[in-house]
This record gives C-alpha cells, structure tokens and sequence, in this order.
C-alpha cells in the first residue's frame, strides 16, 4: 500500500453535493472528497487537461450547513470513474479568499463522526 503524500488532510462528502461551473452557469458534477488545497470531482463530462474553473458548491457540518464556498480550481488530473460517463477529476484550489481557505480547513481537518 502506498504512503499518503498530500499536503493536506481530505475528508470524504457524505452525500451528494453538486458542483456548479459559475462561468458556464451548469453543474458539472459531485463532490467526492474535499481538502484545504483542492477537491475530487465526479464529473458528468471529461473536462479539458490543465483547464482553469470557478466552482460553487456548499459543504455543510453534521447537517448543518455551512456558507456558500466559491473557488477557482486547476484540473491537475483525470481519469474515467465506474459509472459510465463519469470522471474523477483531481483539481488544486488557486486564489482562495482567506475566509474560504479558513472554512475548507476546518472542514476537512474536523473529526468526522460514524454514521448512526
């Protein structure tokens, strides 16, 4: 098994949390997992290599919800997901305001609870 090298610790969206393309104005798929420095997305489409993004997308914290997070995201990989038409794509954050940057920290660092 291969050591874990990010650079930042991810946590796992539990549910399913859409991800909207501010640009093109469409949701362009789902969160599968979110970090301080970047997210994976479950893409509807591949999505073009070394492609700029503004996204939106709301986490929330044990069902409460949390602010709106808006961020620009640079696909740094992809690759076909199990489900037909789908595609992981691994994305780093670029330009994050401090506010949005203290949030996903937190978020993703935060202890999660088991289900049930």
């Amino acid at each position: 098994m291969g050591i874990e090298q990010r650079r930042h610790p991810r946590r796992a969206v539990v549910g399913r949390v859409e991800v909207f393309d501010t640009i093109a104005e469409e949701t362009v798929g789902i969160l599968g997992d979110v970090s301080a420095g970047g997210l994976l997305l479950i893409a509807s489409a591949p999505l073009p290599d070394d492609a700029l993004f503004q996204f939106r997308f709301c986490l929330n914290d044990d069902g409460r919800p949390l602010p709106t997070v808006e961020v620009g995201a640079h696909v740094l990989w992809q690759a076909p997901a199990g489900a037909p038409g789908q595609h992981y794509v691994g994305m780093r954050f670029i330009g994050l305001a401090p506010e949005t940057a203290l949030l996903l920290r937190q978020w993703s660092e935060a202890p999660t609870r088991p289900p049930g």
